[in-house]
């Protein structure tokens, strides 16, 4: 028997039973759709995570208080033998490849204007964060020191604190109150949204040293470095060991690079993507039995067809064949039929759920389709070896 031969009998098995053909191929299908549709939202929110990190860069380098793992979102001064101060912030300013250095500190306060009051959160910064954290001025200016170096009293307001505490009106140049201190607006940053949790524009810049002042701190939260493009990252980490390590005493403090968060944030939501598509996995078992249910019924019907074959001097493995492919060509069918789904009903989600990240993979709709041919693959092969061997005289008597 030909290749072609036998790839046409397949074909027309298939065909013999087209309402049973379907069903088993919809149960194929459901199940790849199921993969596919959580795999891309799986994707989608790997994608939006990782790009809310590097919407800040990714040449960044954070240094914390105290010996901990940390991903430098620190809410309060870890405990630890010696702070993290601006004078360390001023040494690391000065080591090889570093940019840019901005000492941070955060917390929550009240600001008010002409009667309005909205708390929210307060960060102080240098005046290097713009170019740390690639941020947009829209009115105004980022404050600045004077010709002493210290700190004035300034502030620059998020987009949305702007809008709730001045509406219409101007707010460069007006005083508000922060934690009760008086502060002149001279700028209004541009929209930014929100980070992990954190938004950026109901928040409200202030030198450093003032934040300090108001939350009465001793040392300073975190102290971020923004690195020149294709620098040792390696060699810049030792460097910034070695030397807040050679001002402490000890090395009482913690180093963690964006390339590292990136990296692990990576890791642990591909490991989410891929469990949550073998969530979907589940429904492909079902639609694996009913491939192993119709190929077994399709055995004991064809009895009769596979004595003749065997008569007329069909072999083993192309009656072996002749099933598999049948199994095969069902499996492959209800898995196109799942990718049309499973693609359709992605993007009809992100259509009909705009805030819902969606990311449909080419990797995984492959993967899909090929999962779909190994479980027909392997639901076909039991009832593929019966009717391979099968007797052609007995099967001959079969009707």
């Amino acid at each position: 028997m030909r290749l072609a031969d036998q790839v046409q009998m397949a074909w027309r098995g298939v065909l013999a039973h087209p309402a049973r053909s379907l069903l088993t191929m919809l149960g194929i299908g459901v199940g790849i759709a199921a993969v596919v549709l959580l795999t891309s939202i799986g994707q989608g929110v790997r994608g939006f995570v990782l790009g809310e990190f590097t919407q800040f860069g990714t040449n960044l380098l954070g240094v914390t208080p105290g010996r901990t793992s940390t991903f430098g979102m620190s809410a309060a001064v870890v405990h630890t033998t010696r702070p993290l101060s601006l004078e360390d912030a001023d040494a690391l300013a000065h080591l090889p490849r570093v940019v840019a250095v901005a000492a941070v500190v955060q917390g929550n306060a009240d600001v008010e204007w002409s009667g309005r009051r909205r708390q929210t959160m307060v960060l102080g910064v240098g005046a290097a964060a713009p170019e740390l954290w690639r941020l947009e001025v829209a009115e105004g200016r980022f404050f600045d020191m004077d010709a002493t170096g210290a700190a004035r009293a300034q502030a620059v307001l998020g987009a949305k604190l702007r809008r709730e505490l001045f509406g219409d009106r101007p707010a460069l140049g007006q005083v508000v109150r922060i934690g009760g201190e008086r502060y002149r607006a001279v700028g209004v940053m541009a929209a930014k949204g929100q980070l992990l949790g954190f938004d950026m524009d109901d928040t409200v810049y202030v030198p450093t040293e003032r934040a300090m002042r108001l939350f009465d701190l001793g040392g300073v939260h975190e102290i971020d470095l923004l690195y020149a493009p294709g620098s040792d990252v390696d060699a810049l980490v030792a460097a910034v060991r070695a030397r807040l390590t050679a001002r402490h005493g000890q090395e009482d403090f913690t180093i963690i690079t964006q390339e590292q968060m990136l990296d692990v944030l990576d890791s642990v939501l591909g490991v989410l993507t891929f469990a949550v598509g073998a969530l979907g996995g589940i429904s492909l078992m079902v639609g694996g039995v009913g491939v192993l249910t119709i190929m077994t019924i399709a055995v004991t019907e064809r009895t009769a067809e596979v004595g003749l074959l065997r008569a007329l001097g069909a072999g083993h493995w192309q009656v072996l064949g002749l099933f598999l492919g049948e199994a095969v060509a069902l499996a492959a069918l209800g898995g196109a039929l799942g990718l049309v789904l499973g693609v359709g009903g992605a993007l009809l989600l992100g259509w009909l759920v705009p805030a819902m990240p969606v990311a449909v993979s080419p990797f995984y709709l492959a993967l899909a389709e090929g999962l779909a041919v190994a479980i027909g693959l392997l639901a076909g092969v039991v009832p593929a070896r019966r009717a391979a061997g099968l007797e052609p005289v007995q099967a001959l008597r079969t009707e």
